[in-house]
């Protein structure tokens, strides 16, 4: 039986057919060539080959591949790339004039005034400085199980009470449960959407009637992190409410769809009085010049981020279709990862895919039999398909899957 066409023994697209996809235009040379080396040229002009980095260790650093931190496989775009090394020239001046371009620039592109906009090192920065504000004693952070965890630290830093609310049974944040938390101690409601590490989202629709009922003086911060990956048709972000003047903090980064992760830029949108509240907690100055740079190049690169966008869901189509093809299910992900369930606890299977020179996500609370897998691509994840069935197959003592028939 033969495959089809571009897709490789086990499932998967190949690499050939996947550079013929990435059409043409500025990057798409480039794109291919990462894509042919697993990422190592990019690796190459990232590292130079001066130093390791940690990250990459034990492991050889030049064939470890990270499947574990939501990033961005195909990098920051080339019009970026250009930015970042024509920004070097200023890297002795400080930030303050790229960061109020950048301030500006976002502003305009979502409509609102740039005083409503608060740069930060990464949105992580941005959920340090909202707990900072908007909790204390007496006062209490809700939040999903699972959900992305360094926002209950900043929390419980501040003296706060943190509930956590499990997700429901189809893995979506449970907003009735939430809403009844918060009538408690009000403080800040944070909503991760499309969620991390599930991959799903809730619906605008069913946002904008959670706002309707938590306590007023509370405040929402909504983080978008991977809101460009969300195709669904209920999906859709919560900008608005924030233009609006509600109590509505939106978080976004430059870390996942503009591949810039490693350079630490993000965002929040709130009213004036919330993003002053913000701002007073923020490191005076943290700005920095290359990031922006980079960030105001992105965001003039709207093809650059359609074709990730096209990039990832087509990969991420594909690792669903691998995976229910092999007997296991996945939560649909809305975002550049997804879990898999391998219907065993998870730490044994991380560790076995490590020892295969493949990093995966963590253990979740709530998922102690789902493995989260980032996005990385066609060529890693026809490696982690391969390691998956080596992995499964040592795990349950069952044969390998045979390889699909090539003819």
């Amino acid at each position: 039986m033969s495959r089809p066409q571009g897709r490789v023994a086990g499932g998967g697209l190949s690499r050939r057919a996947f550079a013929q996809m990435l059409g043409v235009g500025a990057g798409a040379a480039w794109m291919s060539a990462v894509v042919a080396r697993g990422g190592e040229a990019q690796r190459e002009f990232l590292f130079g080959g001066k130093f390791t980095p940690a990250k990459l260790l034990p492991k050889d650093p030049k064939n470890l591949i990270l499947l574990n931190s939501n990033e961005n496989p195909y990098g920051a775009s080339p019009a970026a790339m250009e930015a970042m090394t024509e920004a070097r020239s200023y890297a002795m001046r400080y930030p303050d004039y790229y960061a109020d371009l950048a301030q500006e620039k976002i502003a305009a592109l979502l409509g609102v005034e740039p005083e409503m906009v608060v740069l930060t090192c990464g949105s992580t920065e941005l959920l340090k400085i909202a707990a900072q504000g908007f909790l204390g004693p007496g006062r209490r952070l809700v939040m999903a199980e699972p959900t992305f965890e360094d926002i209950s630290y900043y929390g419980r830093q501040t003296g706060a009470e943190v509930v956590a609310v499990p997700v429901t049974a189809d893995y979506r944040h449970d907003l009735e449960a939430m809403a009844q938390a918060a009538q408690e101690r009000p403080g800040l409601v944070y909503l991760c959407n499309p969620n991390n590490p599930t991959g799903t989202v809730v619906s605008k629709a069913a946002i904008e009637k959670f706002l309707g009922q938590v306590p007023g003086q509370t405040v929402v911060l909504v983080d978008e992190a991977y809101h460009h990956f969300a195709d669904e048709g209920s999906y859709g972000t919560m900008m608005e409410a924030a233009k609006q003047g509600r109590n509505v903090v939106v978080a976004r980064t430059f870390s996942k769809i503009y591949g810039m992760a490693g350079l630490r830029l993000g965002y929040g949108v709130a009213r004036r009085e919330l993003a002053q509240v913000m701002r007073s907690q923020r490191v005076i100055g943290s700005g920095n010049v290359v990031a922006c740079a980079a960030a105001l190049a992105s965001l003039d690169d709207a093809q650059w981020e359609e074709r990730n966008r096209e990039w990832n869901r087509r990969v991420r189509d594909q690792l669903a279709v691998d995976m229910k093809e092999r007997g296991h299910s996945v939560i649909p992900s809305q975002a550049n990862f997804v879990c898999v369930h391998v219907g065993r606890p998870v730490r044994p299977v991380i560790a076995a895919f490590r020892e295969r020179g493949i990093s995966i996500g963590r253990r979740f609370a709530g998922l102690p039999e789902h493995i989260r897998i980032s996005l990385g691509s066609p060529e890693e994840m026809e490696k982690f398909t391969t390691a998956f069935d080596d992995v499964m197959a040592e795990a349950t003592g069952l044969p390998r899957p045979a390889a699909r028939d090539s003819g």
